[in-house]
């Protein structure tokens, strides 16, 4: 079977299909769809393969795991039309979104790092100096922001807030560089869980609310769908921190260097292919 694939022999559908574990009409359907080349006909209408249409396969199958069924089909069907520069361009577009994802990735895990509970002050003078510290330095932009949810008693409540280091919605979304309308679908989903002011009513942010909104934020940038995220803030809450997060983190790093380097496997097919194409266009 490896002599028949190396050599300029003809081969069959199964031929191509047996080195794989494919069906041979999946064979078939790989040529209509353009990810391999035109197969020349016998005079009975069989079909007949190459080498050629060989690397092809290993290519399309290479491309697979770091590409994705799309563009890897979409990177064939250029090749095979003589688009190598457009070939080219959606590599490069895969490997931009991988670095993007990396990225993403990257700012999760600082996110998460921000998020650490702070450390106990030493003493209640010190603890006392740091919550007039914290009013000072908020007392001049505690003014109602795009989305506060401001009445008669906000600028009391907001230096309550400060003082407790809690936070309204308003100032959340604009640190967060979100619309309120988001933070209020994220509490609709669970999850975000503000608090109420008995007062007036309005949502209040504590640290815990705080911290699952920014994480919430985190994880959608990277791709997570909210019935995915819902759970990992549940197991967040439930655990009192952050550890719970550390295997999904582990995993997502995981699949970003797996797909790097099924990247490299399917470059590497896909640089022999160009080279045969290249050679049977100069022959």
């Amino acid at each position: 079977m490896g002599r028949n694939l190396q050599s300029g022999e003809r081969l069959r559908p199964v031929d191509l299909a047996r080195e794989h574990g494919l069906s041979t009409q999946a064979i078939r359907n790989y040529e209509e769809s353009g990810i391999l080349p035109a197969a020349p006909r016998t005079p009975h209408g069989y079909r007949t393969y190459t080498s050629l249409h060989a690397q092809a396969l290993r290519t399309f199958l290479a491309l697979l795991p770091g590409h994705g069924h799309q563009t890897a089909t979409s990177i064939m069907q250029a090749v095979n039309q003589g688009a190598i520069e457009e070939a080219l361009h959606l590599v490069d577009d895969s490997h931009a979104r991988l670095l993007d994802d990396r990225r993403t990735l990257q700012a999760v895990e600082s996110t998460l790092r921000d998020l650490e509970p702070p450390a106990a002050p030493a003493s209640g003078r010190a603890s006392a100096s740091g919550r007039r510290g914290s009013v000072e330095a908020s007392g001049p932009s505690a003014g109602p922001a795009s989305g506060y949810e401001s009445g008669p008693a906000s600028r009391y409540e907001s230096r309550s807030a400060s003082e407790s280091g809690h936070t309204f919605i308003g100032p959340l979304a604009a640190q967060l560089g979100i619309r309120p309308a988001t933070l209020r679908a994220w509490e609709g989903a669970g999850l975000v869980r503000p608090d109420r002011d008995p007062r007036t009513g309005y949502r209040v942010y504590d640290h815990a609310a705080v911290r699952d909104a920014r994480l919430a934020h985190q994880l959608r940038r990277g791709g997570y769908p909210l019935e995915r995220i819902a759970p990992l803030i549940a197991q967040v809450r439930a655990a009192g921190g952050l550890e719970p997060l550390k295997a999904t983190l582990r995993d997502w790093h995981g699949r970003l260097s797996a797909r790097g380097r099924a990247m490299l496997t399917g470059a590497a097919e896909l640089d022999t292919y160009l080279g045969q194409v290249d050679r049977r266009s100069s022959s």
